[in-house]
């Protein structure tokens, strides 16, 4: 019995100390992210990718490259979105945000590896994950205030008396900063949406992961279809589509790049449509929330209306 169970031992050690073998040469395999169109999780229709790699020079991920296609079809979707999401109540578009802002806080250890795989020390991806929620909440909160803060009754002579209040834009494409992957894109996406916008957002190149990882927050946090699209890909290719298609209504543009600003005024001049520029230095502070931040991105409709009739 004790020669029997003495073969039996070192048998499960060998099979043991083959599966650690096995374990060590097995080839990692790379996740490939894709893009967030129309509420889905879409691959690239050009089928390229970049390969992501950390500060360590390690590839980290597969990132998809979005093509001119790519940024039409989240065009579509997002002026199909529009009217309806203009169309809900202030208050329920708050309590949509604040929705996004408690599932961002539930998915706080998944960001925060996220962050540090993009090459973020501890202590920053703290400090970027506290902000990005604060500031949900923040927009969350302005969603049903902005209409009354900015709307006004004008003074006119003659027996009828006009008022003006802010209405959404419409379609929005943004260029993410590129300071930090999470905190900059929420705080160019919350005020489009906030005033009844949609919006296609370029993720940083170097940062897309936690961009792609917010759109499943944003996916099981009741955001409509189509209201937030999101792209990665290279902003060289990219830039001359989000400026110059004619069916976006405004594009944001948050960099200091003077030859990228003169390319994006002109290609958007051949539609007219408005050019936003937030040059902010740092996302980090409290001068980059704003309710003015909202009406950057709204259109001021005046009525008038005959009194005594």
């Amino acid at each position: 019995m004790d020669s029997e169970l003495k073969i039996k031992k070192e048998a499960d050690q060998k099979n043991h100390n083959g599966a650690e073998q096995k374990s060590a040469t097995r080839q990692d395999i790379k996740k490939t992210y894709k893009l967030y169109i129309n509420g889905k999780f879409t691959r690239t229709e050009s089928g390229r990718y970049y390969k992501l790699e950390n500060t360590a020079g390690k590839v980290v991920a597969n990132i998809c490259r979005s093509s001119r296609k790519d940024f039409r079809e989240a065009v579509v979707a997002a002026r199909k979105a529009q009217p309806g999401w203009a169309k809900k109540s202030a208050f329920n578009r708050s309590q949509i945000l604040y929705r996004i802002a408690e599932t961002l806080e539930s998915r706080r250890v998944q960001l925060m590896n996220v962050l540090m795989t993009e090459g973020a020390d501890k202590k920053k991806v703290e400090t970027e994950l506290n902000l990005s929620v604060d500031r949900l909440v923040y927009y969350a909160g302005w969603c049903d205030k902005y209409q009354q803060v900015f709307s006004s009754v004008n003074p006119v002579e003659g027996s009828y008396f006009n008022f003006s209040f802010p209405e959404p834009t419409g379609v929005i494409s943004v260029i993410s900063p590129d300071q930090s992957g999470l905190l900059g894109l929420i705080s160019v996406m919350s005020p489009c949406i906030a005033g009844g916008n949609t919006c296609i957002l370029l993720a940083d190149r170097n940062h897309p992961l936690s961009a792609i990882d917010f759109a499943e927050v944003l996916n099981a946090s009741d955001v409509p279809v189509g209201v937030v699209n999101i792209l990665t890909g290279f902003k060289n290719e990219l830039l001359s589509h989000f400026a110059s298609h004619m069916d976006v209504n405004a594009v944001i543009y948050p960099g200091a790049d003077n030859s990228e600003i003169k390319q994006i005024q002109e290609l958007a001049s051949l539609n007219i449509k408005r050019v936003i520029l937030w040059n902010r230095l740092s996302w980090l502070n409290d001068e980059s929330q704003s309710p003015y931040f909202i009406m950057d991105l709204q259109e001021i409709k005046t009525t008038w209306h005959p009194v005594g009739i």
